[in-house]
């Protein structure tokens, strides 16, 4: 049966944005959660952090399973799993449930956004149609982020937070039917033995997941507590034991030697920190806005539309100033504008205008958060091998999610103390909320700031249009 590669492109821009949608949409549905299920301010973070750990540890093992056993069949698996568990996530009726469940949710991403974007490569050859499909792919990435609080408001108000997870169950199932339809069936040629590095997966997620873990329960035990070192000492050990694994597999889940590239290294880390900032001030600004200043779930999602917008001007203008200035200028440029942003998000009180007091700071910082991704993506791309480019932008997107993670546990941490410690000091409740929310902002602040001096140390590249303009619309960032 001919398969028409258009149809394949809406089967899985479809997914994708589903899969992206899912990452903002929860976020206004937090605080209703947070009442129903009785989630603990240290607990609730794990409803996102669980999502995007698990998605950035087997996001390069999921592109690697569909390359070997098929790359539809990983697709429909992912779908599967990723549906079943927002099922789950809907039904659940604990915290300890939904956040397992949403572990779940981001294996099953992880998955099917691996397989789909390789299935989308091999679909369309190089040229102007892959172009037209990239772009596509880009656009309807960056509108499922950017409607995702506008959709979970409007789902929270009218029926209940339950429908922000119930709601991929019919999507998944159509999704599902049509790629057996749709999708041709295709796998990598074979050279060589090809195995699985089910041990690089393991080892880097439980990794990762006993430092997050240890940063959390630093703020009730304290930082010095036997169970919190242990947990930081036990993740370091087993991250240790990660890279000597990938240093003697045959078919490593990441390539160590891909770090020998100083663009891609830093931007690494220069793509992490940019999803700490993101995710903790998206967390953090959605619990401030219903809870200190009683907005619904839908006028959150309201506040947070021009962030959206502007992020995606940020990356189109990127896209176009890298080729005149190279990577480093934008990527400045980009890392202090974040800063500003944040720094004025950090200056909103509980009753002060929404126009003047937070509006300035989400249009700020949704310019800057894309306009360093951009750059950062290009330069990591630059110096890589054609080979290694599948492996070099797995890595880049894990570092996302995983960055991502690690840094909302830091922050969000460091925010619920300062709560605690001026409720404890005689601060009334409500005022300390408001500080607490500063106080968080003002460390999204600093890690943002990292980025100024990596941006430093970082090579300029210049690269032509077509290049920096499928850098963004690849771009892990785009919200």
């Amino acid at each position: 049966m001919r398969r028409s590669p258009w149809s394949t492109l809406v089967v899985l821009a479809i997914a994708q944005f589903m899969v992206v949608l899912d990452v903002t949409i929860v976020n206004v549905a937090l605080p209703n959660m947070q009442t129903d299920l009785h989630f603990s301010a240290d607990d609730l973070q794990w409803v996102i952090s669980a999502y995007t750990l698990i998605f950035g540890g087997f996001l390069l093992l999921g592109g690697r399973s569909a390359d070997l056993i098929g790359r539809r069949l990983v697709f429909v698996i992912g779908l599967v799993v990723f549906a079943a568990s927002s099922l789950a996530a809907g039904l659940a009726t604990s915290p300890l449930e939904l956040v397992l469940f949403r572990g779940v949710q981001g294996l099953g991403g992880a998955m099917l956004s691996a397989s789909a974007l390789t299935i989308l490569m091999v679909t369309f050859e190089h040229g102007r149609r892959r172009n037209i499909a990239l772009g596509v792919w880009g656009g309807l990435a960056g509108l499922g982020g950017t409607m995702g609080a506008i959709v979970g408001g409007i789902l929270v108000d009218a029926l209940s937070w339950r429908w922000v997870f119930l709601v991929n169950v019919p999507i998944g199932i159509l999704v599902i039917a049509a790629a057996f339809f749709v999708i041709r069936e295709s796998r990598a040629p074979r050279v060589g033995r090809r195995t699985f590095d089910v041990a690089g997966a393991v080892l880097s997620t439980a990794g990762l997941l006993a430092i997050m873990l240890g940063v959390i329960r630093a703020e009730p035990l304290g930082w010095g507590s036997l169970e919190v070192v242990g947990l930081l000492a036990g993740g370091v050990l087993l991250l240790g034991a990660f890279v000597v694994v990938e240093s003697r597999s045959a078919a490593p889940l990441i390539p160590l030697r891909l770090f020998r590239t100083r663009s891609l290294s830093l931007s690494v880390v220069a793509l992490g920190l940019n999803s700490a900032g993101f995710l903790a001030m998206f967390f953090l600004t959605a619990i401030f806005l219903q809870q200190v200043r009683g907005l619904s779930a839908l006028d959150t999602g309201w506040a947070f539309l021009p962030m959206g917008i502007a992020a995606i001007v940020g990356a189109l203008v990127a896209s176009r100033l890298v080729t005149a200035f190279g990577t480093r200028a934008v990527q400045l440029t980009a890392a202090v504008i974040s800063v500003v942003g944040l720094l004025l998000l950090s200056g909103a009180d509980a009753t002060d205008p929404y126009a003047t007091s937070l509006l300035p700071g989400l249009v700020l910082f949704g310019l800057g958060i894309t306009a360093m991704g951009v750059p950062a993506q290009v330069a990591a791309q630059s110096k890589v091998h054609q080979d290694d480019a599948g492996a070099a932008s797995g890595v880049l997107n894990a570092g996302y999610q995983v960055g991502g993670a690690l840094g909302l546990a830091v922050i969000t941490t460091l925010a619920t103390s300062h709560v605690a410690d001026a409720v404890s000091s005689g601060t009334a409740p409500a005022a300390a909320a408001v500080s607490g929310y500063q106080f968080g902002l003002l460390v999204a602040a600093v890690f943002a700031a990292t980025n100024i001096v990596i941006a430093l140390l970082s090579p300029s590249v210049k690269v032509s249009q077509a290049e920096s303009t499928e850098a963004a619309e690849l771009d892990p960032v785009s919200i």
